[in-house]
């Protein structure tokens, strides 16, 4: 990633998001662009037009943690934003003087779990459980999580990776029901794991591949948004058990630096958590069905 053009894209496009209402400013008349001007941005951070045009030129080596800040608070950045502006200023600096630098966690083709934490996994017998990198690979999952997303797990490439499926497997479309709530998703978690892993050679190698090969892809790259992806609600059409309305709980790994745990939960008595129910007795009866087919081999 060029950091120097990421810097200036990513300042623009949040200075454009701004309108002069929402920062307490005047309308001042026809503007050319929509948004704040360098200018007010400038006033508002209360530093000099010069020097935030610097900054916004993509030069963030050496800023001090107090103007990046400064910067945030006239932008209204959110907590991923603003994490994202502070890690962009980490890898143009090249130190760890602003922020304290996150290990890479370990390359998906050769890392395993180990078995203390897949038995954990195997634990969990009510409720998908799986592991994840920033890059969005699924790494490890317990019974019924590799149940939820067998379409995902159907991939050819390994790891399976839920960016990869969204944007280059049209089965996508049906086990996403809002497709599009989905991509923006997707694509703001690569944003935020670019800007916290900026030399990641896999993480490149798939946003160049997305990019090339996915326009839906490369429409959202451009919009910079980024998020942090820690809890929420999501619906899914599984083609098995139908639409499932899940809870999710997303979990740093602190013995995994770069990995997560996530949990999905139904709503207790919900259809959700019956259907849950029901993809648990399907894949179990298909893991039957293997293993009598394999003794009678």
């Amino acid at each position: 990633m060029d950091n120097r053009q990421e810097v200036r894209e990513f300042l623009v496009s949040r200075r454009a998001k701004i309108t002069p209402k929402q920062a307490g400013l005047p309308a001042g008349g026809t503007r050319r662009v929509p948004g704040l001007r360098r200018s007010e941005v400038a006033a508002l951070a209360d530093v000099s037009i010069e020097y935030y045009a610097k900054l916004e030129r993509g030069s963030l080596a050496g800023v001090s943690a107090g103007v990046l800040d400064a910067i945030a608070r006239a932008l209204q950045l959110d907590d991923a934003e603003r994490a994202y502006l502070l890690n962009l200023a980490q890898a143009a600096d090249g130190t760890s003087a602003i922020v304290r630098p996150r290990r890479r966690g370990p390359k998906a083709k050769q890392w395993t779990p180990r078995h203390s934490l897949q038995w954990t996994l195997d634990a969990i017998t009510e409720a998908p459980a799986f592991i994840s990198n920033g890059r969005m690979d699924l790494l490890a999952a317990n019974h019924l999580a590799r149940a939820f997303y067998s379409p995902v797990c159907t991939s050819r490439q390994q790891p399976p990776n839920f960016a990869r499926f969204q944007f280059l497997d049209a089965a996508s479309h049906q086990f996403y029901p809002d497709w599009d709530f989905f991509a923006d998703i997707h694509v703001a978690i690569l944003r935020t794991e670019a800007g916290r892993n900026p030399h990641d050679k896999e993480l490149h190698d798939l946003i160049g591949e997305l990019s090339t090969r996915s326009d839906e892809f490369r429409t959202r790259w451009g919009a910079h948004n980024v998020r942090h992806h820690s809890t929420g609600s999501k619906t899914f059409h599984h083609p098995v058990v139908g639409d499932i309305k899940i809870a999710y709980e997303c979990l740093e790994l602190a013995a995994e630096p770069g990995l997560a745990l996530t949990i999905y939960t139904a709503e207790p008595g919900s259809p959700s958590e019956e259907a849950l129910r029901l993809l648990g007795s399907w894949a179990a009866s298909r893991d039957g069905e293997s293993t009598t087919q394999h003794l009678t081999d």
